[in-house]
């Protein structure tokens, strides 16, 4: 039995939005994927461990930070570049201050620049893989451990590339609920 008339029509439209529905619940989750796998829009790569090859080219490395505009924190790169042999592994930190009188969670956004080298920067450790959490007046330095992938040099666009900037932006998130529970049971111990 074949569909006829306004039927078919009011069918095709319910598929059609459906359809539509389902590749925009599927974009974030497909985008975010796409950038990090291909470095797309400066998106680094995770890496468990440094590549073996440590070649004599040396790259420079810079540091950026910046917060979302209500977030009350002070965020600041220890040093604002360094420079280290493509394939070597780099420590760099991140100093965090709470000014408040309260205690304040963030989350770290990040990417590097320009875009032709997110696919060749792969970190190996960072504070931005988890929230973070800072009581008042907490001063804390937070480090990332990173290197540039040797195969940089060989990329048709990447290979011109010789300084990376990478950027972190601190953005205020609520207290996570473990931590707000934990927090209340140790006031309470207190009083």
């Amino acid at each position: 039995m074949a569909l006829q008339g306004p039927t078919k029509t009011v069918a095709q439209t319910v598929s059609l939005v459906v359809v539509m529905g389902a590749l925009a619940w599927a974009s974030v989750p497909f985008y975010d994927w796409f950038c990090r796998v291909t470095g797309f829009g400066g998106t680094p790569g995770i890496s468990e461990t440094a590549d073996a090859d440590i070649l004599d080219q040396t790259i420079k490395v810079r540091f950026d930070a910046s917060l979302e505009r209500d977030m009350p924190w002070e965020f600041r790169p220890e040093v604002r570049e360094m420079e280290l042999r493509i394939g070597e592994t780099g420590l760099a930190f991140y100093e965090a201050y709470n000014p408040t009188q309260v205690a304040v969670a963030g989350s770290a956004s990040y990417n590097v620049a320009p875009y032709e080298a997110g696919g060749f920067f792969s970190k190996i450790d960072c504070f931005c893989f988890e929230e973070q959490v800072l009581q008042p007046g907490e001063r804390v330095m937070m480090p990332v451990t990173f290197y540039v992938d040797p195969e940089i040099v060989t990329d048709r666009d990447a290979k011109y590339v010789h300084t990376i900037t990478l950027s972190y932006t601190f953005y205020e998130i609520d207290i996570p609920e473990d931590y707000a529970a934990a927090d209340t049971g140790a006031d309470f111990a207190r009083n």
